[in-house]
């Protein structure tokens, strides 16, 4: 392979069957192909229930494939993904610590000193703008200002892939953009694979090089892969009013409607709201 990087995450033909409680199979995914490039920022974009998490948790190595493959950086996955950082819609904060020790606890827990850990957690909280914030506890901060440290947790322990699931879904619209420019600032700075699921189609653009998108479940499908070809650094705010982006949005959009609507009518008769 010369001097290529390996491919970050791979998942081949992946299928995803969860066995129900009255002993019928539900298929989420169906023979899912994807591949995210050492340093590539891919979206998942698709209805509700239509099994983006579930890409996300095979990418993690918390479900197994029931046929096909998950290959992390070219070897198998068999158990948890080592290499990657997941972060949730829900904070995962332990609300007893401080900002700084929820940062800290990913290198304690793996053996560094506790003085190092706090200094390094210091510099995080610094570069994610929480500096001044590092002794106040988790209900004492904003929705916006808690994504913080949770970004900060989750990247101080430098995993080479970050899995977000809709991690900014909670926040209203202008937190979102500011942490998503946070995002893409950390991310140029040092580029990692990420996998960001999100059912925000101009969120997905704005941020990703490609977007994939995902068909109403059961048995969803990859049913689209569009390269996102605008120039970065990019700011999400202005990023939105370029024509290239109105263009890319139409024609994406144009497939994914009618998975939206599918989704909408299948969620309804299934008497979810």
């Amino acid at each position: 392979m010369g001097m290529t990087e390996p491919t970050a995450v791979a998942l081949d033909d992946a299928t995803v069957a969860f066995r129900l409680a009255d002993g019928r199979v539900y298929t989420a995914v169906e023979k899912a192909d994807l591949s995210v490039a050492h340093g590539e920022f891919v979206a998942i974009v698709g209805p509700t229930g239509c099994g983006k998490s579930t890409l996300l948790n095979v990418a993690a190595g918390l479900l197994r494939p029931a046929s096909g493959t998950a290959r992390i950086f070219d070897r198998p996955l068999a158990g948890l993904n080592r290499e990657a950082g997941y972060l949730f819609q829900a904070d995962a904060l332990f609300p007893w610590k401080t900002a700084i020790d929820n940062v800290a606890i990913g290198l304690e827990i793996r053996g560094t000193a506790r003085s190092e850990a706090l200094a390094r957690a210091g510099k995080w909280l610094a570069s994610v703008g929480l500096g001044a914030f590092a002794n106040r506890y988790p209900h004492m901060l904003s929705g916006g200002q808690r994504k913080r440290v949770a970004l900060a947790q989750v990247l101080i322990r430098d995993p080479k892939i970050l899995l977000m699931d809709e991690p900014f879904g909670p926040l209203d619209a202008q937190t979102r953009q500011i942490m998503g420019n946070l995002l893409l600032e950390l991310w140029t700075a040092d580029r990692k694979a990420v996998l960001f699921v999100t059912h925000d189609l101009e969120e997905a653009i704005a941020l990703a090089d490609r977007v994939v998108i995902m068909s109403a479940g059961p048995g969803a499908r990859i049913i689209g892969d569009w390269r996102v070809t605008l120039p970065r650094p990019r700011d999400i705010s202005e990023v939105r009013m370029e024509k290239d982006f109105h263009a890319l949005h139409k024609e994406i959009w144009n497939v994914l409607k009618d998975q939206v609507m599918k989704g909408y009518a299948q969620s309804s008769q299934a008497g979810a709201a």
